[in-house]
């Protein structure tokens, strides 16, 4: 072989393996700069925070709050530190939010209003609404099962006279729907200090209303004896969508996916006080009437009372006739005439 080649063969080797050796050397240099570049951030202390968007008047619960996270730089005096004697969650149930909070939100120690601070009931009221509270029973009551926070049915029982003989008419009607119950005999929590629901009757029940309701219900308390249902939590969504099939929610054009969400909220927790149903004796037992006694009536089906006969004008004679009679009619004088009299 010439010596040239052999020359240049050994040179390109050796061009080759240098480029190699720098090539590496290189793209190794900018990796270990890269990884050295990314710092890390120390964790800062834990606030309260809202686990979902919490309106006003929202009664808190075991699920509206949480401990996360937050930037050492950014945490104010006004939030809830973990660790913090104030920041007992137990002892937060059962308050009312005073201003709206948003999701993932720091709760700060003004937006909460207790049961002994003062405008704590006027807190826990939506807007445009009103609190009554009704008495309840052992039985009426469902034997302590209702909390603060669930919503209930109101039911009327009574009975119905008439105006004829017999027993009177037994009735039982559900008057008002999907009540928000506000207050148990003046409590707005159900959890003991280790957060263990407590079962107990109760006497009163507080309950969130509109105006127009809250008269109906203080003239249903005249009336016979009231009786609460607890309903279910899916029931609200059934509300929605019988007032969406029957017309009562229109969504305006152009709204938003929010602000439609918000208003089908509002439609589906609001109270309802139409489309009632009820229970006859009649429905519950064969031996019970269904409808309301009639008046006494005699032999020829006419109504024996005093108001028939003076509707006709001056009646002859001082005695009420009994029987069939004939009203005979001179001027604008009418005589009645008992039928076979002379």
């Amino acid at each position: 072989m010439d010596v040239k080649k052999v020359a240049l063969l050994v040179g390109a080797l050796v061009i080759a393996v240098v480029t190699a050796i720098m090539a590496k050397n290189m793209f190794a240099g900018a990796g270990a700069d890269q990884a050295n570049a990314a710092p890390v951030v120390p964790a800062g202390p834990k606030v309260l925070v809202a686990r979902k968007a919490l309106p006003v008047g929202t009664i808190i619960d075991a699920e509206s709050l949480t401990f996360q996270a937050w930037p050492k730089e950014l945490v104010q005096n006004a939030y809830y530190t973990e660790g913090a004697p104030e920041a007992d969650v137990q002892k937060l149930l059962g308050t009312v939010v005073r201003n709206p909070i948003t999701a993932g939100q720091p709760l700060t120690k003004g937006a909460l209003v207790g049961p002994n601070d003062r405008g704590f009931l006027a807190a826990a009221l939506g807007p445009g609404m009103r609190a009554i509270t009704v008495p309840v029973s052992n039985t009426t009551g469902v034997a302590g099962f209702i909390f603060p926070g669930d919503r209930v049915d109101m039911m009327l029982t009574q009975d119905v006279a008439g105006g004829g003989d017999g027993p009177p008419l037994k009735v039982s009607e559900t008057v008002i729907r999907n009540l928000r119950v506000l207050a148990t005999d003046q409590r707005t929590d159900s959890k003991d200090e280790e957060g263990k629901t407590i079962v107990k009757t109760f006497n009163t029940v507080t309950l969130e209303v509109t105006p127009r309701i809250a008269e109906k219900i203080a003239v249903a308390q005249s009336l016979g004896s009231l009786s609460l249902s607890l309903r279910s939590i899916a029931d609200n969504t059934a509300e929605l969508e019988r007032a969406v099939a029957s017309g009562e929610v229109k969504v305006p054009a152009g709204t938003n996916p929010v602000e439609e969400r918000q208003m089908l909220l509002a439609v589906a927790n609001r109270p309802a006080d139409n489309n009632t149903t009820f229970v006859t004796g009649g429905d519950v037992s064969r031996f019970q009437r269904r409808s309301i006694p009639a008046k006494p009536s005699d032999s020829s089906g006419n109504a024996t009372n005093n108001s028939a006969n003076a509707s006709g004008g001056a009646v002859a004679g001082t005695s009420v006739p009994v029987g069939p009679v004939v009203r005979v009619a001179r001027g604008n004088s009418v005589t009645v005439v008992p039928v076979g009299a002379r």
